[in-house]
């Protein structure tokens, strides 16, 4: 059997974007699969519910994704950008039984969102766009000799002007339906607001924003087509609430997720469902202990087809798991459970589709019936690889830091020799309020390191997600010494393990687990070495330059302007001159998640102190680099991590990465003469 490498990255094909037929005979999805070291094939599959056969039904050419299914499960609409020269998805049809996709809409904005009407005439989007596209209706048909251009100079005047890799420049994303026969594009929203995701009932819903991006309250409005008339039904607090509409009793019930907004990081995401006309609002979650994952579209709710049930997919110790509640009391119970790690979920009327992954494989479809019962997997897309490849069980640890339990894995090398002597890996995961599995998208980078020879050791510390509000709410003006707690106790207890070398110890970790490397390593001097990547290391400078600067308000009850020595205190930069541990940095120059600018500082501190480090930027990419950026990036970045660790391992005869050339052996960039 062949050793997990980083380069098999381009070898396998990821799923995402599951969407069962309303018959629930079929489940859509998108595959996605490197085809160069810049870019990616991304298609529309679609698997038979009994266990036959799936197909592709899209070319391969450009980007496909959210393929949504007709009301009468004739047709799937989906986003595409082929035939696009500069990478603006639009909406296609492709009929189900035989016939070719056709292009729907040209928008200058481009297409996300999309959502059919109940009688499958329309499809309404979101659109991003700027006022003087508006004024020339460049969002309804854009001028193919336009070209949209990065302004100069680039004029701020918005609390977040930049998020994911771009900049705002003045756009803002406006709902739109439009008629699929004929092509004509209708804007429903316009002027300075902001909408999220809109969803179809008897009128067309969707959260929109009319103050400041600085506020958290959302009104839900209800668009009635017949008279373009919009009236406000509800309002909602939360980072971005998404919809659900119920539309079989008398008065649609509106599903929406909520977050107080005195307490949007702190507190878990609930969901509340509100009935029009009536006015009731129920809470379903009220008495579920458990945050929801929310982490796509695909992670939405979503009502089943009678309207009995809420489906919802919630962290739940080691597992992202899929739900059902009765909508009216809470009452529920676990549809898909276990340690699966269910990266998005969908729901008709017999069946219930997921994509998934488990400590064995990087992610297939499953379905089955609503309640859970005859599941059956559909694909085996990397059946090929897997079946060459020595892929590693973890084993399940719990231990015990400041007498609260936690939960972790251990992955050991394959063959592993229980006589001999291996180096520690430890990873801590972003967040902080996200929860690891022995799947999802560290299952590559974890095998590959075990592969490699490295005893990997992952958990969730306190703060995490998955094991109630209470933990979760743990480092609450504490995010280092908490967490670092937590994350060497279980290091330390792994490492006592006979065959694991205590003095051969290493860090890494990424976003919030870029900021607990950089603490562990101005703490302790218990790793050998480290790999801080896009993290957090400085709070002032990072409440200055994120869009998520709520964060530091939320979980650390502090403001530069009030508390900058309290900030800086709980700050990885503050204490570099501690630091002994040679540090790689690794960031994306499009990061607006974590800018570069704190990673910056703490580079130049580690220079001054005569650390062991180098910085590594990689261009055109952003916060998702790990998972979804260049896959040559994606792989050369994991073999920097264990290029690194190896030049400092006793147990490998490797130079350091410092006295190697800068690229010897790695994926992305040029050998050096």
């Amino acid at each position: 059997m062949e050793r997990v490498e980083a380069s098999d990255y381009t070898e396998f094909s990821q799923l995402s974007h599951p969407a069962v037929s309303p018959d629930g005979d079929r489940v859509a999805y998108v595959q996605r699969t490197p085809v160069s070291e810049t870019d990616y094939e991304a298609t529309v599959h679609v698997a038979p519910t009994n266990g036959g056969d799936p197909q592709r039904f899209t070319v391969a050419e450009g980007v496909d994704a959210e393929p949504t299914w007709s009301p009468s499960g004739d047709r799937i609409a989906f986003v595409s950008t082929r035939g696009a020269s500069d990478d603006r998805p639009q909406l296609w049809v492709l009929p189900v039984d035989g016939g070719e996709a056709e292009q729907v809409t040209d928008v200058v904005g481009g297409v996300s969102g999309i959502e059919w009407d109940p009688e499958g005439e329309r499809i309404a989007f979101l659109q991003s766009v700027r006022p003087a596209e508006v004024e020339e209706g460049y969002d309804l048909a854009v001028d193919e000799a336009y070209e949209r251009e990065d302004p100069d100079p680039r004029v701020v005047d918005r609390h977040v002007y930049r998020s994911n890799e771009s900049y705002a420049d003045g756009a803002r994303s406006h709902v739109y339906a439009v008629d699929v026969e004929s092509g004509e594009v209708e804007r429903v929203t316009s002027g300075e607001v902001d909408c999220l995701r809109p969803a179809w009932g008897d009128d067309l819903y969707y959260p929109i924003r009319y103050g400041s991006d600085d506020d958290l309250r959302w009104e839900i409005e209800a668009y009635d087509p017949a008279d373009g008339e919009a009236k406000t039904v509800t309002v909602v607090e939360g980072w971005g609430p998404t919809l659900a509409v119920d539309s079989s009793r008398p008065h649609d019930r509106i599903a929406y997720t909520t977050t107080p907004e005195d307490d949007p990081t702190l507190a878990q995401t609930e969901v509340e469902v509100f009935t029009r006309e009536v006015g009731d609002v129920t809470h379903p979650t009220a008495d579920l202990d458990r945050d929801l994952e929310l982490w796509n579209a695909s992670h939405a709710p979503e009502w089943g087809p009678e309207g009995d049930y809420l489906y919802v997919c919630t962290p739940d110790e080691g597992g992202y798991v899929l739900r059902r509640l009765d909508p009216e009391t809470g009452a529920g119970e676990v549809v898909l459970g276990g340690d699966r790690h269910v990266h998005g979920f969908s729901v008709s009327r017999d069946a219930v589709g997921v994509v998934q992954s488990e400590w064995d494989h990087p992610g297939d479809v499953v379905a089955a019936t609503p309640g859970g019962a005859e599941e059956v997997q559909l694909t085996r897309v990397n059946a090929d690889y897997l079946d060459g490849r020595a892929v590693r069980e973890p084993e399940e640890v719990r231990f015990e830091s400041d007498g609260v339990e936690i939960q972790g894995w251990v992955l050991t090398p394959p063959d592993v020799d229980p006589d001999e002597a291996y180096p520690l890996a430890v990873e801590v995961h972003g967040g902080p309020h996200r929860m690891w599995t022995t799947s999802g998208s560290m299952w590559h980078e974890f095998q590959t390191l075990a592969a490699r020879g490295y005893v990997v050791f992952w958990c969730n510390p306190r703060g995490s997600t998955g094991y109630g509000e209470e933990f979760m709410q743990a480092i609450e003006r504490d995010w280092g010494d908490v967490t670092a707690q937590d994350v060497l106790a279980g290091a330390r207890e792994v490492a006592d393990r006979e065959y694991v070398d205590e003095d051969d110890a290493f860090v890494a970790g990424g976003s919030f687990g870029g900021y607990a490397t950089a603490w562990l390593v101005g703490h302790t001097d218990f790793f050998a070495g480290a790999v801080a990547q896009r993290g957090v290391y400085d709070l002032t400078g990072f409440f200055g330059s994120t869009d998520a600067y709520k964060l530091v308000e939320g979980d650390f009850r502090a403001v530069p302007w009030d508390d900058a020595e309290f900030l800086w205190e709980q700050s990885p930069a503050a204490y570099v001159e501690h630091v002994d541990t040679p540090t790689l940095l690794v960031h994306a120059e499009r990061d607006y998640r974590t800018p570069a600018n704190t990673a910056e500082l703490f580079y130049r501190s580690l220079k001054r102190h005569d650390v062991d480090t180098r910085l590594v930027r990689y261009p055109r990419e952003g916060h998702e680099l790990s998972r979804s950026g260049e896959p040559g990036h994606v792989v050369d970045r994991v073999e920097r991590i264990v290029r690194w660790f190896d030049g400092y391992s006793a147990h490998r005869d490797a130079d350091r990465a410092l006295d190697r050339p800068r690229n010897d052996g790695l994926t992305a960039g040029e050998d050096e003469e």
